[in-house]
């Protein structure tokens, strides 16, 4: 599969990391595309750094995920495919996904190749996955959710389980990042599936 993956400006920095390398692992082709604010959030979240300059954050950041330079594209670059119909990819996440973005995307706008890619998969009925990560959340928030899940988005807010009974953080970025690969309908190992064994015994199930 062919996916685009937009990384705006939103706290989530993590789950964006993760689902790349999962999706390299896999043997499935990957575009990615940093918003304005993304680099300086992704430079605090995952190397501890609010003020690393944007090409250090680019540059540790291909390295971490293993993916080709050429293949990271700049966010006014219209000329690339994943801001065409007529280029062949399959699908589009937005992780994390800014409540700017979100709106953006719900009004059918589009200034840079995160909306744009948006808005293709959404006209060409391809798979269009959202990750919000905002709390908490305004009417304005829920009416945009709700618009771009009518207009056929997949809305995967990241909100962590605990069934799984998780012991890292790592953990509760993979619980997340397999919802996205299971909406995509793609093969993951990231979690199990869940079956009665992974219910413990000595506790009652509420009603």
């Amino acid at each position: 599969m062919n996916v685009f993956i937009g990384i705006t400006g939103a706290s989530g920095a993590p789950y964006a990391r993760r689902l790349v390398q999962a999706l390299l692992a896999g043997g499935h082709t990957v575009g990615a595309c940093f918003s304005s604010a993304a680099p300086q959030v992704t430079g605090q979240e995952l190397y501890g750094d609010l003020r690393m300059p944007r090409e250090e954050v680019i540059e540790r950041w291909l390295a971490d995920t293993g993916l080709p330079a050429e293949q990271l594209y700049d966010s006014h670059d219209f000329g690339s495919p994943y801001a065409s119909g007529s280029a062949l990819w399959q699908a589009a996440v937005i992780v994390p996904c800014s409540m700017d973005t979100l709106a953006t995307i719900a009004s059918g706008a589009g200034n840079n190749l995160l909306h744009r890619a948006a808005s293709v998969a959404l006209k060409e009925d391809r798979k269009l996955v959202l990750v919000p990560r905002e709390t908490p959340l305004s009417t304005i928030h829920l009416e945009n959710l709700l618009r771009v899940r009518r207009a056929g988005a997949h809305v995967l807010p990241a909100m962590p389980a605990f069934y799984q009974l998780p012991e890292t953080i790592d953990d509760m970025i993979d619980f997340v990042v397999a919802k996205v690969l299971n909406l995509l309908g793609l093969d993951q190992t990231l979690i199990g599936q869940w079956d009665a064994g992974m219910a413990r015994a000595e506790l009652p199930v509420a009603d």
